[in-house]
């Protein structure tokens, strides 16, 4: 800007110049006149026409100056503004922004609806909210991943879309060990455009790096909270009645109605699926907990592929844990086997009566290829490392004595 006003200084300067040419010539014809006109009439006449010149140079050359200064003014102010815009966020803004716009069209609200009778002695039913959660659009093909516990006892469920869409849902299948579930809805043109989630790899994970949650904390959907990883390898109690394990610690705030929203690294790539919070209060005090990337990608690849999850097993039924606490006993108490399975051709033995009606315990199970079993727990996320068909040693005690016995694992969920 001080350029353009010294132009237009430089410019006045020329005009004034110029203007007193005139003026000049009026004071030569003055002094020729002299004889006939005395000196104050000409110094008069001299003063009246330099103030009607300045006049005329003020009127003539002003509105030029004007739209010329306005001209300058517009062509430079909108390259000023677009730069100042562009520089505005800070770096990690810039990729927050840039990682909410290119990611949150995935992510959804999911209805959890039960039908209700309208009074007592009505036959008459009705649907009423039962809960609510998030997920995220897993493929174009309208598979949708949330927590188990978002769609537990559900009479009916919906998904409601970013673009104010919301759609009749159905589950294809669950595992509530791991808190995973997986819906499906009937793509349209609109979903068939978004691309599958890349997965991060959760052996590259680092305490300290960037985690992003998007999600409908009580309900207010497409809501964004940022932190850090701050923990790795927690294993925390699931809805399932056994421990999750590797799960992600993060310090992005995470409340009610988050669960089953996304954890996002700072590339876009998926960490995890938000789950659960340590909190007195109910709401975020900075301790929530995510199922990894990779545990997910098994089980919902699996999910689609067979409605279930392949699960190796010894194919054994085992006491709830009540039952050991009674006895004071540490192991898996075998209550009864499954026939043609790996325990039975290897000779296990379960619990079972006697002619006078005595109750002879099973065996207990002890310890799984030398590690030490102690709850089902125990012998659910050891046996998770194999895959069906694999032989495991099987250490167990049978009549007070210990003993081992190589076993096939089997698909304990095939029908």
């Amino acid at each position: 800007m001080q350029i353009h006003f010294a132009i237009l200084s430089s410019s006045f300067a020329l005009g004034t110049q110029a203007s007193h040419a005139p003026v000049a010539n009026v004071e030569a014809i003055a002094r020729i006149l002299g004889s006939r006109y005395n000196g104050a009439y000409t110094s008069g006449f001299v003063r009246q026409w330099r103030q009607l010149m300045q006049r005329l140079f003020v009127r003539a050359w002003t509105p030029i100056f004007t739209s010329v200064w306005l001209c300058l003014a517009s062509s430079t102010a909108p390259a000023q503004i677009q730069i100042e815009e562009s520089n505005f966020l800070l770096a990690n803004e810039k990729n927050t922004v840039d990682i909410f716009e290119k990611t949150s069209s995935r992510v959804v609200n999911v209805s959890n609806l039960r039908y209700a009778r309208v009074g007592f002695f009505s036959f008459d039913v009705t649907e009423v909210p039962s809960g609510s959660g998030s997920g995220f659009v897993w493929d174009p093909e309208g598979y949708i991943v949330t927590n188990y516990h978002v769609i537990q006892d559900a009479d009916r469920l919906t998904v409601s879309f970013k673009n104010g869409k919301t759609l009749p849902a159905k589950i294809v299948g669950a595992e509530p060990r791991k808190d995973i579930a997986v819906l499906k809805v009937k793509p349209d043109a609109s979903f068939r455009a978004l691309t599958r989630w890349s997965v991060a790899d959760s052996s590259k994970i680092m305490v300290g790096q960037k985690a992003i949650a998007i999600g409908s904390p009580f309900g207010l959907d497409q809501t964004l909270t940022e932190g850090v990883v701050s923990a790795l390898g927690r294993s925390i109690p699931g809805v399932g009645g056994v421990t999750i394990k590797d799960m992600i610690q993060t310090d992005a705030s995470i409340n009610p109605g988050n669960s089953g929203g996304p954890l996002i690294d700072s590339r876009g790539f998926l960490l995890g699926m938000n789950t659960m919070i340590y909190s007195e209060s109910g709401a975020s005090a900075g301790i929530g907990f995510a199922v990894p990337a990779t545990t997910i990608s098994r089980i919902v690849t699996q999910i689609i592929k067979n409605g279930r999850v392949i699960q190796a097993g010894l194919g054994i039924e085992s006491f709830d844990s009540s039952v050991n606490r009674q006895l004071n006993i540490e192991g898996i108490i075998i209550r009864s086997i499954s026939d043609g399975s790996g325990a039975a051709r290897a000779g296990l033995r379960g619990t079972h009566r006697t002619r006078n009606g005595d109750i002879i315990l099973g065996d207990i199970i002890v310890a799984i290829d030398e590690k030490k079993i102690k709850t089902y727990d125990d012998l659910y996320n050891t046996l998770e490392n194999y895959q069906v068909t694999d032989t495991v040693k099987v250490t167990f005690i049978r009549e007070g004595k210990k003993r081992v016995l190589p076993v096939e694992l089997m698909d304990v969920n095939a029908r």
